[in-house]
């Protein structure tokens, strides 16, 4: 990893902070550095979490809440755990310069500081150690097995405070939020981006029918109780959503192998894994135990495919649609989220495919969220209802 890989390090934070932030800059933990300042404060973290983190020292035996601590992954476990918890729109991202790695005393840590399998390190140390875990860090998953959730949290600690004139840019969840922040900073010439994607949301959304939605974003991120995997009968997860459920969720390809070997995921049939395990408490910072209810997710692996090295059949694609219309809401399905069934690795067109998911999903008596392919621009006319839900 070059140093010019680094574009920003990140700072989350209650909106209500920013016009504080950008005239004292970006303060440490210690509350008598905000008292001193006079300045009203308002928090996003637990109490619990920050107080945390003071007991927490680096090397020297100081306490990391003399710090302030920036992240080199904004979307990570712990704003997954904010998002879920706070208002979403009062949730600002700032990102800091890297010209901020050349200020005395930068702290690198290999994890969240607040872990106790964290190190830290001074910068050419942490330049090694961020090199190596680099990978990981820019990843857009992460899971407790392999250390991922941890290390995606990498922090960067600066002594007291970043300086105001660091700041580059300030990151919030949707347009309305922007025009709030603009509207609260008057004439500030600090640019306010929208980024859905950093705070879990989808980056497009519009609405098909009665019961379907067509979104652009992360599945794995959805707020659907039942995701679908696309797989093959052979029992290979090689590419795309397969081959990231296989590492993120290792229980979902136990299940898909072993449904494989009895013959119980074919062409014209899905196999409904009603996973007990909390998606949430995997995917969030847990410091201390989450205030929000913990989402239970179910997965339906879906047969794109015959043979994992084949192209996708649409009459395949269609037979797994009338065996979703008919056991969905029998099964206990409560809404659905479907990628684009067949359009990455198995080659078949969305022109195709997003019109007969569209049509045997319409009115099956559950929300159907469908993820549109990552890859390629779709053309306006095979988005719209009219072509979508046609005879």
């Amino acid at each position: 990893m070059a140093k010019s890989d680094i574009k920003n390090l990140y700072y989350i934070t209650h909106i209500n902070n920013i016009p504080s932030i950008l005239n004292q800059g970006i303060l440490c933990h210690r509350h008598q550095e905000v008292e001193k300042l006079n300045i009203n404060f308002a928090p996003i973290y637990d109490s619990e979490i920050v107080s945390k983190r003071q007991d927490k020292c680096i090397a020297d035996g100081s306490s990391i809440w003399n710090y302030a601590n920036l992240y080199f992954q904004p979307r990570n476990p712990m704003i997954y755990r904010v998002v879920h918890e706070t208002n979403i729109r009062n949730i600002s991202i700032i990102a800091v310069k890297p010209t901020l790695l050349l200020e005395s005393g930068v702290r690198i840590t290999n994890g969240n500081a607040a872990n106790n399998e964290t190190e830290f390190y001074d910068l050419s140390q942490g330049s090694k150690v961020l090199q190596n875990n680099w990978k990981i860090i820019q990843n857009e998953w992460w899971n407790d097995l392999d250390g991922s959730k941890r290390i995606i949290m990498s922090e960067c600690l600066v002594l007291k405070k970043v300086r105001p004139e660091l700041i580059d840019a300030i990151y919030v969840c949707d347009n309305s939020t922007q025009e709030n922040i603009k509207t609260m900073l008057n004439d500030s010439k600090i640019s306010i981006i929208p980024e859905p994607n950093l705070f879990f949301r989808p980056s497009f959304s519009k609405r098909i029918g009665e019961n379907i939605s067509l979104i652009g974003g992360d599945m794995f991120f959805s707020n659907m109780q039942t995701l679908t995997i696309s797989v093959n009968i052979q029992g290979i997860m090689g590419k795309g959503l397969a081959s990231r459920a296989k590492y993120q969720f290792p229980d979902v390809y136990v299940q898909y192998q072993d449904a494989c070997r009895a013959k119980k995921i074919t062409p014209i049939q899905s196999y409904l894994y009603k996973r007990e395990a909390s998606l949430d408490q995997e995917l969030a910072d847990l410091t201390l135990p989450l205030n929000s209810q913990n989402a239970v997710k179910w997965f339906l692996l879906f047969a794109t495919k015959r043979k994992w090295r084949e192209n996708s059949r649409l009459e395949d694609i269609e037979g797994g649609l009338n065996w979703v219309k008919q056991n969905a809401v029998n099964n206990g399905i409560k809404s659905l989220a479907m990628p684009a069934l067949g359009c990455g690795s198995g080659k078949l067109n969305w022109s195709d495919v997003g019109s007969l998911m569209c049509r045997d999903l319409h009115r099956i008596g559950i929300n159907v969220a469908i993820y549109l392919p990552r890859k390629g621009k779709i053309p306006p006319q095979y988005l719209d209802q009219s072509y979508l839900l046609k005879n």
